[in-house]
């Protein structure tokens, strides 16, 4: 009876530690994949859309767009993330990558450098400060990505001071950076690169942000220094009605040391409406222009000057799980599209995608 007896107080003892131990594990893993078929009406031969868009570029085949898998470590004053991935997104917008580089989606460590204010330094592979639209289509409004998204940085190396004020209503971070979607530096370049960004939530239906960015892509021989800003306001009138406004402006120098800059912009908004938790739909309408082709080039006479409009459906299967639908049409100035092989200034595409985050 008396070991019957000790064993009862030694498991309750046990029990008691255990309720007590509310120690959080401080890492973490989780992972995302997103699968689509995209019609193209231009009926590319080589499967390949038109070479400015770098996110579900692939037609008339089922494919993948974005898969990761993401360790995430954070403990007192130590952070890191490492997230491996594969896709065409990958295959597209790291290209230019070296190596295995091209399936890093993210990796960074970050040390707090204030016990008193959220006050980090992050150095490493991150996710772009520019624009609301990320590579993970789950997370934006629209399936597709804007011509504006697709063409400034989604991801970028270097060195990161961000901090957080505590109401949280103000994000402010300067970087020093590789490049501009850069992670390894263009050979023979080492003229630093700069970021900045102030994001602003004065309530929790209102984000305001302004990013920007100051570098050269190319080698110091041919150096051009590149401006960039981009802004955008995220508005959510009530809980079924929303939108998104965005506008970027860049400018580069023409030659080596010139005081003359070609320049580029593009405006875009967005409107989302959900009716339910379960159903939305998003209206978007963009335009693109860039004449001297500084980041698409086309070789016609007006250069890249774009319209884009596009309309999709979304429907929540399970609180991680989505299904969407879209239908995108872009119309040129020029006819920088194919049609059959044939030149054209319009293109469309039907695309739908499964995703899934865990």
């Amino acid at each position: 009876m008396k070991r019957i007896l000790t064993i009862i107080i030694v498991l309750n003892s046990m029990m008691a530690n255990a309720q007590k131990d509310t120690t959080v594990n401080p890492l973490s893993f989780s992972g995302y994949l997103e699968t689509y078929y995209l019609y193209d009406f231009g009926n590319p031969a080589d499967h390949n859309r038109p070479g400015f868009v770098y996110s579900h570029n692939r037609h008339n085949e089922v494919n993948i767009n974005l898969g990761y898998i993401k360790a995430a470590y954070e403990k007192d004053n130590v952070r890191a993330n490492l997230a491996l991935m594969a896709g065409t997104y990958s295959n597209a917008n790291l290209a230019a990558e070296p190596g295995v580089l091209k399936n890093i989606y993210e990796g960074n460590i970050g040390v707090k450098v204030s016990k008193k204010s959220s006050l980090w330094i992050d150095a490493g592979i991150f996710s772009s400060h520019i624009g609301f639209e990320s590579a993970v289509s789950k997370d934006c409004w629209t399936l597709t990505r804007s011509i504006l998204a697709d063409n400034s940085p989604y991801y970028e190396s270097g060195v990161k001071l961000s901090y957080t004020s505590p109401s949280e209503k103000w994000f402010i971070s300067g970087l020093f950076l590789n490049g501009w979607q850069r992670i390894q530096r263009v050979d023979y370049n080492n003229t630093p690169a700069f970021g900045t960004q102030f994001t602003f939530k004065p309530n929790k239906k209102i984000t305001l942000n302004s990013s920007s960015f100051v570098g050269n892509d190319k080698p110091d021989s041919a150096k051009q220094m590149r401006y960039f800003h981009n802004f955008y306001g995220i508005i959510k009138v009530n809980d079924k009605l929303a939108f998104t406004a965005g506008f970027d402006f860049g400018a580069e120098q023409i030659s080596k040391g010139s005081s003359d800059y070609n320049t580029w912009y593009s405006p875009v908004l967005i409107l989302k409406l959900s009716p339910d938790s379960k159903n939305s739909f998003a209206a978007r309408i963009e335009y693109y222009e860039d004449i001297n082709g500084v980041i698409i080039s086309t070789g016609t006479p007006n250069g890249f000057k774009t319209m884009g409009y596009s309309l999709n459906y979304d429907h929540a299967i399970s609180d991680n799980a989505m299904w969407r639908i879209e239908g995108k049409s872009d119309t040129s100035k020029d006819e920088i599209f194919l049609k059959d092989d044939a030149p054209t200034n319009s293109n469309f595409s039907i695309t739908t995608s499964l995703a899934v985050s865990f």
